[in-house]
C-alpha cells in the first residue's frame, strides 16, 4: 500500500485527499449539469434509477479526468502556491503506473456503465467529456495556447449532452445543443476571472492563460465581452420550448453575472 498511499493520517484526512484528488466539488457540479440536461428535453420515459446511474457515471468520468490532470500536471501544480499540496506534489500519493490504471478503470467503468444502464449515445458523450479535460485540454492545449480554456470548454457541455441523450437517443435536439452552446460560453469567463486572480502562478508555472498572455485588464474586458455573449445566448433555449422558470433564472442569473464582470473590467 505505502506504494500508491504514502503513511498517514486520519480517515478524514484520506477523505479530504480522495475528494481534492478526483476534483468531486467539480464533479458533482458536472453531474448536475447531465441532469438538467436529462430534464430539460422531451423523451422516452425512463426511470429514476437510470438517470441516477448516469448522473453517477458523468460524475465518476468527471472524476477520472480530474485526477488524470494532477497526475500529468504534477510539475506545474508544484510552481503554483494554489496548487503545491495537492496529492501528487507533496507525495501523499506515489506518482506511478498505479494511479494511471486506477483512473483509466474508472474512465471504462463510468463508460460502460452509462453504455448498459443509459444508451451508447449518452455513453460517448460521457466519454468525450473525460477525454476533452483530461487529454485535449490537459495534454495537448494548457502548455500552449491561450484557447486551451476555449477549446477545453467543450468538457462541460458534452455533460448537458450525455443527460439530454439519455433520455432522447434518437437526436441531439435544439434544447440539448442550446443548453449546451451556453455551457461552453460560461467557461472562459469563469476561467479567465480565475487566472486573473491567480495571475502570478500561471506566469510562474509558464501556463500561457488569458491574463498572462494580454495582461490582466485586457483579459478582464475579455471577461466582460464573453460574459455578455453569455448572457445573450442564455435566452436561446427559450426559443426551444424552456419556460418562465428557466427565464427567470437566466435573467437573475445574468443580471449577477454582467454585473460582477463589470467590476471587474472597470
Amino acid at each position: 500500500m505505502n506504494e500508491v498511499v504514502a503513511p498517514a493520517g486520519s480517515l478524514a484526512g484520506h477523505a479530504r485527499l480522495f475528494f481534492d484528488l478526483f476534483k468531486l466539488r467539480i464533479g458533482f457540479a458536472i453531474g448536475l449539469t447531465a441532469l438538467a440536461g436529462a430534464l430539460a428535453v422531451p423523451g422516452a420515459a425512463v426511470s429514476a434509477l437510470q438517470v441516477a446511474v448516469l448522473v453517477a457515471c458523468v460524475v465518476a468520468a468527471s472524476a477520472s479526468a480530474g485526477a488524470f490532470n494532477q497526475y500529468v500536471e504534477r510539475d506545474i501544480d508544484a510552481r503554483m502556491a494554489r496548487t503545491r499540496r495537492r496529492a501528487f506534489v507533496t507525495g501523499r500519493l506515489v506518482h506511478g503506473p498505479f494511479w494511471l490504471g486506477v483512473i483509466g478503470l474508472m474512465l471504462a467503468l463510468a463508460v460502460c456503465a452509462a453504455a448498459v444502464a443509459v444508451n451508447p449515445l449518452s455513453a460517448l458523450f460521457v466519454f468525450l467529456g473525460a477525454f476533452f479535460y483530461g487529454v485535449v485540454y490537459t495534454v495537448i492545449l494548457k502548455r500552449r495556447t491561450w484557447l486551451n480554456i476555449v477549446i477545453g470548454g467543450l468538457a462541460g457541455s458534452f455533460a448537458v449532452l450525455a443527460g439530454a441523450t439519455g433520455v432522447s437517443p434518437d437526436e441531439v435536439g435544439p434544447v440539448a445543443l442550446s443548453l449546451a452552446w451556453v455551457l461552453f460560453l460560461w467557461t472562459p469567463p469563469h476561467f479567465w476571472s480565475l487566472a486573473i486572480a491567480c495571475h502570478d502562478d500561471y506566469r510562474a508555472a509558464g501556463v500561457p492563460m488569458l491574463p498572462v498572455v494580454v495582461g490582466d485588464a485586457r483579459a478582464a474586458r475579455a471577461v466582460l465581452g464573453g460574459t455578455v455573449a453569455l448572457v445573450a445566448s442564455s435566452f436561446l433555449p427559450l426559443a426551444f420550448g424552456l419556460g418562465p422558470l428557466y427565464a427567470a433564472g437566466a435573467a437573475v442569473g445574468g443580471f449577477l453575472f454582467v454585473r460582477a464582470a463589470s467590476r471587474l473590467a472597470a
